[in-house]
């Protein structure tokens, strides 16, 4: 049974790897598809936020219909993994506008809703205990995974955009085809019957938006950061004279997002020894004052802002899977797939505000200060868990500790 398990970890972990790929496959490549298309810079940045706005859509339908409770999830992950590298194919091989590639993109954000949920049910169909680990490493494949058009891009792809999508296309695909190995495990809840008041109960469920306020400061950060550190490291290479300034801030991107697989792999072995919320929390102090921090390190050599972006990128997306598995612990159990689903659903809705604000930002005070703003997120998510940590459900978090 142990081995079993762990087998199906590592197979929904790689498949999930392979299909993330697809979350950044435009904007990796997004300066030069903005040349070759003529995009503006907003039409550029929406290359981003359709995806993230559309996952939001996606996320929202299924759990207004509980298709994450009612569909197999493994056949829902492969079947979405697959049609959003269709989409991404199609960008490659067959668009030469702004628009449509943008009205693709939509196409590809709603795929994605259909991959990260079920990804996690199946996962928690498997873990009875220890499913703060097993989520941290899923959330960790998919760190890794969003990081992959920035490493295809470093080593081969600068200048080669249709490359880098056709490259994240065929990675997800092989992902989709992966997690049909995976049979359900012996703690899944059996397909629940369509209810729609079921999505009435978790929003009236305390505990849950207590864990769900966490993950909603917690994204309000995150995806912006990850969308816009390669202009803000390519600027802050610039201020400093380094050269090579594209090929660098592109790997260099790359280790900031793929470090965050190892902080979340090793904030669920922590989370499940000392508490969800003390975890969450002390991750979310970390990166809210790297939000600063980054105005102080803003043009300083290598030797300063590779550490630096390393550990932030380590703390930002180690808390996440927490909240996740936060929720799987408090909420319903027959509808589980749907809490976590609509979890994410409102989580992306914020990313798409944040991510938009950055440029702004950008215009009225530099690079330098861009991120600054961004700590707000951390500080009302540190102030929820700490909620959730004094309420009676937290004696169900992580085995009694919180």
């Amino acid at each position: 049974m142990l081995a079993r398990k762990y087998r199906v970890l590592s197979i929904v972990a790689l498949a999930e790897l392979l299909a993330m790929s697809l979350w950044f496959s435009a904007s990796a490549v997004g300066p030069e598809l903005a040349a070759l298309w003529g995009l503006t810079d907003a039409e550029t940045a929406w290359l981003t936020i359709a995806v993230q706005l559309e996952f939001v859509v996606g996320a929202l339908a299924s759990s207004l219909f509980t298709l994450s409770d009612t569909v197999p999830p493994r056949y829902l992950f492969a079947g979405s993994a697959v049609a959003g590298a269709g989409v991404t194919a199609a960008i490659a091989g067959l668009v030469t506008t702004g628009p449509l590639a943008i009205a693709l993109r939509f196409l590809t954000g709603i795929a994605l809703a259909g991959v990260y949920p079920p990804g996690m049910k199946i996962l928690a169909g498997w873990f009875d205990r220890g499913v703060g680990f097993a989520i941290g490493v899923l959330v960790g494949a998919l760190t890794i995974g969003s990081a992959l058009p920035h490493l295809l891009r470093a080593v081969g792809g600068v200048g080669q955009p249709r490359l880098v999508l056709f490259g994240a296309a065929g990675l997800a695909t092989v992902g989709g085809l992966l997690v049909l190995l995976v049979e359900p495990g012996p703690y899944q809840a059996p397909a629940a019957p369509f209810d729609p008041r079921a999505l009435t109960r978790i929003l009236r469920h305390r505990p849950t938006m207590l864990a769900n306020g966490g993950y909603f400061g917690h994204m309000w950060e995150l995806y912006a950061v990850w969308t816009w550190i390669p202009a803000f490291l390519v600027a802050s290479m610039a201020a400093s004279g380094a050269e090579n300034a594209a090929e660098v801030a592109a790997l260099l991107a790359f280790a900031t997002i793929a470090i965050g697989g190892v902080g979340a792999v090793l904030a669920g072995q922590l989370a499940d020894r000392y508490g969800r919320t003390t975890v969450t929390s002390a991750s979310m102090i970390v990166s809210g004052v790297a939000c600063f921090g980054a105005g102080f390190v803003f043009g300083r050599g290598l030797v300063v802002v590779v550490p630096f972006v390393l550990l932030w990128g380590f703390a930002i997306v180690a808390d996440s899977a927490q909240f996740s598995a936060a929720v799987s612990e408090v909420a319903e159990e027959s509808y589980v797939g749907t809490a976590l689903t609509l979890q994410t659903a409102i989580g992306f809705l914020l990313t798409t505000v944040s991510i938009q604000l950055v440029p702004i930002l950008v215009d009225l005070v530099g690079w330098q200060w861009a991120f600054a703003p961004l700590a707000i997120g951390p500080a009302v998510g540190t102030v929820s868990m700490y909620w959730l940590k004094q309420s009676p459900a937290a004696a169900r978090l992580a085995g009694g500790h919180g």
